[in-house]
């Protein structure tokens, strides 16, 4: 008795059913990490648009290059393509030098905090930071993430993260330091 396809499915059809979990998983772990590269892309370029263009970049070359993914760290995977395509694109806007219509305005980002002076001098005293201390403080301290996983994420020794982590957090206590306003006490 032979078997009718439409009763027990093609065997293209069942192949394709076997996969889609797999292309769901790989979808899922992404959308599930939008959040962290969303901020993640905003630290490396410090604009709203070049993040959102950097965090589309980066979904889309995953999403290319889906098969290249070996199913063992997908968010240092992630990270790295991030990392990578910034990179790039900071060496090629130095050789061709633009200047966006971003940076005649500063942004402000919404604040959580209770004081803004405090946020402003914080923010300012980030932006003194070299960028690679600061995208190792950002993965550390914001993100959370294990200086080996950091490490892996950009590629360097884990010596190197920790140095540039403790420098980032000594300059950032510095630069506090020096602008620090004195608080009044009250009259007794």
């Amino acid at each position: 008795m032979s078997q009718n396809p439409d009763q027990f499915g093609s065997s293209s059809t069942v192949a394709r059913e076997a996969q889609a979990p797999a292309q769901l998983s790989f979808e899922a772990q992404i959308l599930a990490l939008l959040p962290q590269l969303r901020r993640y892309s905003r630290s490396l370029t410090r604009s709203d648009a070049e993040s959102e263009d950097l965090l589309q970049d980066c979904v889309e070359k995953a999403l290319i290059n889906r098969a290249q993914w070996r199913g063992s760290n997908f968010k240092s995977w992630a990270y790295r393509i991030m990392t990578h395509l910034h990179l790039n694109a900071r060496r090629s806007t130095a050789r061709r030098p633009v200047v966006g219509i971003e940076e005649a305005e500063i942004v402000a980002a919404s604040s959580g905090s209770d004081d803004p002076l405090e946020r402003n001098r914080l923010i300012q005293a980030l932006e003194t930071l070299p960028k690679e201390a600061r995208t190792v403080l950002m993965l550390v301290v914001v993100e959370g993430y294990a200086y080996q996983e950091v490490a892996d994420m950009l590629e360097i020794p884990i010596g190197t993260v920790m140095s540039r982590l403790s420098r980032a957090r000594q300059n950032l206590r510095e630069k506090m330091r020096e602008e620090n306003i004195i608080q009044l006490r009250r009259p007794k």
